[in-house]
């Protein structure tokens, strides 16, 4: 396959040879904004003005709809979703829609793509849902003035504006704007059409990507090929933290098809006429690289994070929680432990990129695409506005894998030779050298009164952090950025100060069962009043950035799993005990829907017959989802082997758009925090990553017994719509760890779930 797209084209001749009919751009109002922000993502201003109904739709002469959009596919569904609003908003068929997708060329700077928040962004009132609704008002507003009839007399259907009881009154949207301009703005109050009244909107509509993707045809990165194209490979680093002490390029030498071997500093890379002769010529290069300072020891490495210096954050602190304990009946306390976990893609990250002098065009797989161009910029030293980053979909990580610094590695090694230059990660460069999801310690303490029921709540965390996503001027954030020297973001040591509100959960740092009161304003999902919750961000020897649902799925682990701890201590149900303590209605219905659905009797854990269940919430970042899962497992006791047979989930995110798209995020999200609970953890050894490949880092493997999934969705209108991306996958662990204590007796508090370690807490228990 061969994809070239030309390096300079503005928004007009890519309308033009797209077949589309352009209505007009205008940036005039954002021309002194580069240092505004434009949302809440904090993006930044550039020539595509995002108040400009033009910036976001254009209608062809046919009819036919070309939409933009900053909010990219990478296997969640949103690019057929978005199509979806777009198709119901103005009332023409799905067919007739075109969505572009994160092109810093034409379309709205909408940030990264990620944390669930793709939803909330776009179709709820404002960007891409408020400019359809403004396209529609324009579109019925030049119709009355064409049939001469009152606006309210008309109705859009299938691209057509009639009049309502006269069917020879009619105009299609293409005859309406023709080589006109809309020329307006934005209207915050253009109605949006009612949820009774969808028909796109709300219905399966099959992912329209699909077919392509099942018949092999369609591109992802890997497959774009520009003329003229050469392959690159990267050497990096011997050991985490070493630095260049020489290159020997006489080492290569006269090697088939070499054209450069390129240094920056501590970037090393080769470039070559074909693919297998840049992967040969990396591997035969020889670099001396320096001692890098070692790593920590991996079997205390959590007793490591709890004596570093540390960023301390109180979130929470009614200043009563010790007196309540001391109080108290009983005191419960409890540890768990998260390790370092991988993206671990089933293929490896891989971008073209093109420059030219000081311009330069990227195909990317990055989820942050004026981010990405930002960063370009930085590390070739040229200006934003000479950068295109073009998203292509690559192998897809939910959050950050090397798709970033890959599209660096590429742009790097094309500058160095003034040609385009493909560049595709090896297994082991990939997976040594992405953004790891963080590891985490989480002490817990809770006091009961003499009811059974929690008097107050006491969270202390600890938890590594290095780089992350490079946003919009970190380019240091990931591995290659940091060996041309732009350095990773760290979190400096400090104080912890007064929480200040009102509480925004963000990273479900606080347990969903605490009311979340700062300064008389409650903001939690719970009932506990006496509650205190306490962060320690500490240097991590990793790079470390987002992995799906960062630091939720950490801190709901041990969250929903300390609950169910005490609802077994005070022989509570699990599930009754849960809805007692919380106050956030929607929590409560997802709690109780999935034990309905799980057929879930009244029950005292552990049941100690071998097989168990277990149920998990959560209130995703607080209110951004709310979701509810009922698991059912077997366990081997001679073995330690976990078989989970069955997960109920419940899920509330508001206006349904595609029940088929949320199932599959239910579905996907189960199965990948399945693997994540009872497989994965990065290893290492004292001066590299061990887990290198898939011998070394254990993923669910092919074979596995896949449970059953069933997903109840419950469609909520009249709120906001929110995200489905992060929220099943963040309560696997704590449900299935809740489960095989009600089989077992035994309480994992370490992720993930080894027969080594489930074979352990059988003998421990008490």
């Amino acid at each position: 396959m061969t994809t070239k797209i030309p390096t300079a084209v503005d928004r007009r001749a890519f309308l033009q040879m797209s077949g589309a009919l352009v209505v007009s751009f205008s940036a005039a109002s954002i021309l002194d904004a580069a240092d505004v922000v434009q949302g809440p993502f904090d993006t930044r201003g550039s020539h595509v003005d995002p108040t400009q109904l033009d910036s976001w739709l254009a209608v062809g002469a046919d009819g036919g709809v070309t939409a933009y959009t900053g909010k990219c596919e990478f296997g969640q569904g949103m690019y057929t979703a978005q199509i979806q609003l777009v198709a119901e908003e103005l009332s023409v068929p799905v067919s007739r829609v075109k969505l572009i997708q994160c092109d810093t060329s034409i379309c709205p700077d909408q940030g990264t793509t990620s944390g669930s928040q793709s939803t909330p962004t776009n179709f709820n009132e404002r960007n891409l849902a408020q400019a359809a609704a403004t396209a529609r008002e324009a579109l019925l507003r030049l119709a009355s003035q064409r049939l001469g009839v009152p606006v309210d007399r008309l109705s859009a259907s299938d691209g057509v504006v009639g009049v309502k009881g006269d069917t020879g009154k009619r105009v299609s949207y293409g005859e309406l704007v023709g080589g006109k301009r809309f020329d307006v703005t934005v209207n915050a109050h253009a109605p949006r059409k009612a949820v009774a009244d969808w028909k796109v909107m709300g219905t399966p509509v099959p992912r329209v990507d699909m077919t392509e993707m099942a018949t092999g045809t369609f591109e992802f990165v890997h497959n774009v090929r520009v003329p003229g194209m050469l392959h690159g490979r990267v050497v990096r680093p011997a050991s985490v933290g070493a630095a260049v002490a020489s290159v020997d390029e006489a080492s290569v030498r006269g090697m088939p098809g070499l054209v450069k071997v390129v240094v920056r500093k501590n970037f090393v890379g080769v470039v070559c006429e074909k693919q297998w002769q840049a992967i040969q010529a990396a591997a035969k290069l020889k670099v001396v690289w320096t001692a890098g300072p070692g790593l920590p020891a991996q079997h205390d490495f959590y007793d490591h994070l709890r004596k570093q210096p540390a960023r301390d954050a109180a979130v929470v602190d009614s200043k009563d929680v010790d007196q309540k304990m001391t109080a108290a009946s009983s005191v419960l306390k409890a540890t768990y432990l998260h390790p370092y976990q991988m993206h671990g893609s089933m293929g490896t990250s891989c971008a073209v990129a093109d420059v030219q002098g000081n311009k330069a065009t990227v195909w990317s797989p990055t989820q942050s695409a004026y981010p990405t161009r930002s960063g370009v910029a930085a590390v070739l030293g040229i200006p934003p506005d000479n950068v295109r980053v073009i998203y292509v979909r690559g192998s897809g990580c939910y959050g950050i894998n090397g798709a970033d610094t890959v599209s660096y590695d590429a742009a790097l090694l094309s500058h160095a030779v003034g040609k385009p230059v493909r560049i595709q990660l090896s297994r082991q460069d990939e997976m040594a050298w992405e953004n790891y999801g963080f590891a985490y310690v989480i002490d817990q303490r809770a006091a009961v009164d003499r009811s059974g029921t929690i008097a107050a709540w006491d969270c202390e965390s600890w938890s590594p952090s290095l780089g992350g996503r490079p946003g919009y001027d970190q380019p240091g954030n990931v591995v290659t950025g940091m060996l041309v020297g732009f350095e990773p973001a760290a979190p400096a040591p400090r104080a912890a100060g007064a929480p200040r509100g009102p509480l925004r959960n963000g990273s479900n740092a606080v347990p969903s069962y605490l009311a979340g009161c700062i300064d008389g304003s409650c903001n939690g999902a719970g009932t506990i009043k006496s509650e205190r919750v306490v962060t320690h961000t500490i240097a991590s020897p990793f790079f470390t950035g987002p992995l799906r649902s960062p630091a939720r799925l950490q801190n709901t682990f041990a969250h929903e799993c300390f609950l169910d701890e005490i609802a077994a201590h005070v022989k509570a149900d699990p599930v009754e005990y849960r809805v007692r303590h919380l106050s956030d209605p929607r929590l409560r219905e997802v709690v109780q829907a999935a034990a309905k659905a799980a057929k879930w009797q009244p029950r005292q854990s552990p049941q100690r017959t071998g097989s168990g269940r277990g149920i998990a919430c959560v209130a995703y970042e607080g209110d951004n989802g709310y979701v509810a899962m009922v698991a059912d497992v077997d366990v081997d006791q001679s073995s330690g082997r976990i078989r989970v047979r069955k997960l109920v989930v419940a899920q509330d995110c508001g206006p349904i758009t595609n029940p088929d798209g949320m199932k599959n995020q239910i579905e996907g999200g189960a199965l990948q925090g399945l693997s994540r609970a009872l497989g994965e953890e990065v290893t290492w050894d004292e001066r590299k990553v061990t887990s290198i490949d898939w011998r070394t880092y254990h993923s669910l493997p092919l074979g596995f017994d896949v449970p059953e999934v069933e997903s109840v969705l419950i469609n909520r209108n009249g709120v906001e719509a929110s995200g489905a991306g992060e929220t099943a996958i963040t309560i696997v662990a704590a449900a299935v760890g809740n489960a095989v204590f009600d089989a077992t007796g035994a309480r994992i508090r370490e992720v993930p779930f080894t027969p080594e370690r489930i074979v352990a807490a059988l003998r421990a228990r008490s």
